[in-house]
């Protein structure tokens, strides 16, 4: 399993991955402006890869884009599907690869995603989760019904809701929290029970008013673009679903739930030094400096 962290990491774990595929590619696409990826997609079709783009029918403005970019492809040999308009959006993005590997990203693929603000996603060879990825493709691109069968496979409105729930309701130490807005009664109600039990939570983003006695700060720095928490420094949820009830109920979204010792370090030591940057973590070096000081004013009255 590979963790990728932007802005660091930018596009090339990506075009690697296109550039390895010998079979198939399926790709959700929301948001592009990317030429370099679009490239890729169209050489992979040129060395014999099947590319299956399933494309949103909206996103929020940038229609024109999408529909030259059906076109593009389309005349590229890139297969192209339309998602339905059924949901209010369909907002997930997936890559897979000749179905043995399976990207879910917190980020669209974007410059201003990629080079320019925190996002996250992560690769995962976990043949259960692959497979669970590959059925929600050919059932949205078919536009047929999907029934979630992998409970670490999260699916809006399907199964989201309640697997980020448990998610939440299982820590009992700490949840390192980016999210650019909370505002779920439920996700709320949930993480304050976890902060009154004495769980560590900590998030980078927003939260509503009714988030009343959480710590939360804004992204310092650079803009927020993604959805991820990690537990009890262990387990770790990542997807394009925020705590907020439209995108767990209203709109497809794909998250995923991982247990990886590598991803977990490198997740928490870079929300810990997205924290140190923030406000709670400027004031919180300071008390650590000033209860030093008070220590050796101390040492030395004795001594």
């Amino acid at each position: 399993m590979d963790l990728i962290i932007h802005p660091k990491d930018g596009l090339t774990p990506l075009i690697v991955a296109i550039k390895k595929a010998t079979k198939q590619i399926e790709v959700t696409i929301f948001r592009f402006d990317l030429k370099e990826l679009q490239r890729a997609l169209e050489s992979a079709v040129t060395r014999g890869v099947k590319v299956h783009a399933l494309i949103a029918h909206t996103s929020g403005g940038g229609q024109k884009r999408l529909r030259k970019l059906e076109l593009d492809l389309l005349n590229a040999g890139v297969t192209v599907s339309r998602t339905d308009d059924d949901l209010l959006r369909y907002h997930n993005k997936m890559v897979l690869i000749d179905r043995e590997s399976l990207y879910i990203l917190g980020f669209n693929f974007t410059r201003l995603d990629i080079e320019k603000s925190r996002s996250m996603g992560v690769a995962t060879r976990n043949k259960a989760i692959v497979s669970e990825g590959l059925k929600l493709f050919e059932a949205d691109s078919g536009r047929q019904p999907y029934t979630a069968g992998h409970d670490s496979f999260l699916v809006s409105p399907e199964n989201a809701r309640t697997g980020l729930a448990n998610f939440i309701k299982n820590a009992k130490k700490e949840l390192l929290i980016y999210d650019m807005k909370i505002s779920d009664r439920q996700m709320i109600k949930l993480l304050q029970d976890r902060a009154k039990a004495g769980v560590d939570v900590r998030i980078i983003g927003k939260v509503s008013k009714k988030g009343e006695g959480l710590k939360a700060e804004k992204m310092p720095g650079m803009r927020l673009h993604v959805r991820a928490m990690l537990r009890d420094g262990q387990d770790m949820f990542l997807g394009s679903m925020s705590l907020r009830g439209l995108e767990l109920d209203k709109r497809r979204e794909v998250g995923v739930i991982v247990k990886e010792r590598t991803a977990a370090k490198q997740f928490r030591d870079v929300f810990e030094e997205d924290w140190a940057k923030t406000e709670s973590g400027k004031k919180s070096d300071k008390e650590k400096t000033k209860e030093k000081d008070e220590e050796k004013t101390a040492t030395a009255a004795v001594s």
